[in-house]
């Protein structure tokens, strides 16, 4: 539940502050770049400190490792948190985490197994993981597209009144 509401609460802030002036944080995009990398740092950390031998357990037996891969997917989920606050490597860095989110679920199945009736931990389990592959897919596909991501300088050129720059010669057009 932590990770889900450090998403929601940090991107919710972003979003207030670029409200407020941050010129920058206007854009949701940017904002919910700003939350994921706040939830993977989170969980990331996760990997080493504090819950490292319940992810430990959550890895299913079939994998050889898990303490191995708890290491990996935890180093893999920090890099992706960094490069999601770079503009030019947060796409990457959000479909590295949408592979990483399904390649991981088999985790969760695996430790919503047990006693418990499946909707009891398999259901908050999944729906939740679907928020944040949600979350890393929106960001994939919006950032840096008009507007919604990031903003591209214009030539120097250009003419402002105009909206957009000149129309350049064809490399290939004989003079």
């Amino acid at each position: 539940m932590e990770p889900l509401v450090t998403l929601v609460a940090v991107t919710g802030l972003l979003l207030l502050a670029g409200a407020l002036g941050a010129g920058r944080l206007r854009r949701p995009t940017t904002a919910l770049r700003g939350g994921l990398a706040a939830m993977f740092t989170l969980t990331g950390g996760a990997h080493f400190v504090g819950m490292r031998e319940e992810l430990v357990a959550m890895v299913p037996p079939a994998l050889p490792a898990p303490g191995l891969l708890v290491t990996l997917t935890g180093i893999a989920e920090l890099v992706c948190a960094l490069g999601l606050l770079w503009s030019r490597t947060a796409r990457a860095s959000a479909a590295a985490l949408s592979v990483l989110l399904v390649a991981m679920f088999p985790a969760n199945v695996y430790a919503a197994g047990g006693d418990v009736p499946w909707w009891d931990e398999l259901g908050p389990r999944t729906a939740t993981q679907v928020i944040f592959l949600a979350a890393t897919v929106t960001v994939l596909v919006r950032h840096g597209r008009g507007g919604t991501g990031t903003t591209t300088a214009e030539p120097a050129t250009a003419d402002p009144r105009l909206g957009s720059p000149p129309p350049r010669p064809s490399p290939n057009r004989r003079r």
